[in-house]
């Protein structure tokens, strides 16, 4: 993730911060920001972190995994259809991994017929890559 999208969660942390610092006198004063500025980083951090990659006969998706014997159909769904796609369009039973910064997402469809999942809707920000890793 680039480091000009922490600059809102900094954002967010310092007026926190402030909050506090202005209920306070003297020392105590920073520990609004000591508290706040490293916790929204981590925070912002952490909901980034999950990583989509083919390796292995696998599309992983952070800890979940698909064999690609049962990636059906794949399509990409634009930034403007996404909305219909994640809200009326989903099927409940669906896996999903969505990233709102993310624009597109990609839907997998679950071919096992052991796994009660129909298909899986990722974000990805290259999804001609992702098309590309799968074959497709």
């Amino acid at each position: 993730m680039p480091l000009w999208w922490y600059l809102p969660a900094l954002a967010v942390a310092i007026l926190l911060g402030a909050e506090v610092h202005m209920g306070y006198p003297g020392l105590r004063s920073w520990i609004g920001y000591a508290m706040t500025v490293p916790l929204c980083l981590i925070a912002l951090f952490w909901l980034g972190r999950a990583r989509v990659r083919v390796a292995d006969g696998e599309l992983r998706v952070g800890d979940a995994a698909l064999p690609l014997r049962y990636v059906g159909r794949v399509e990409v769904v634009a930034k403007a259809d996404k909305q219909a796609a994640l809200g009326p369009e989903l099927d409940p039973a669906a896996f999903l991994m969505h990233r709102a910064w993310v624009g597109p997402v990609v839907r997998v469809e679950v071919t096992d017929p052991d796994d009660p999942t129909p298909y899986w809707v990722v974000s990805v920000r290259e999804p001609e890559r992702l098309l590309e890793a799968l074959g497709r």
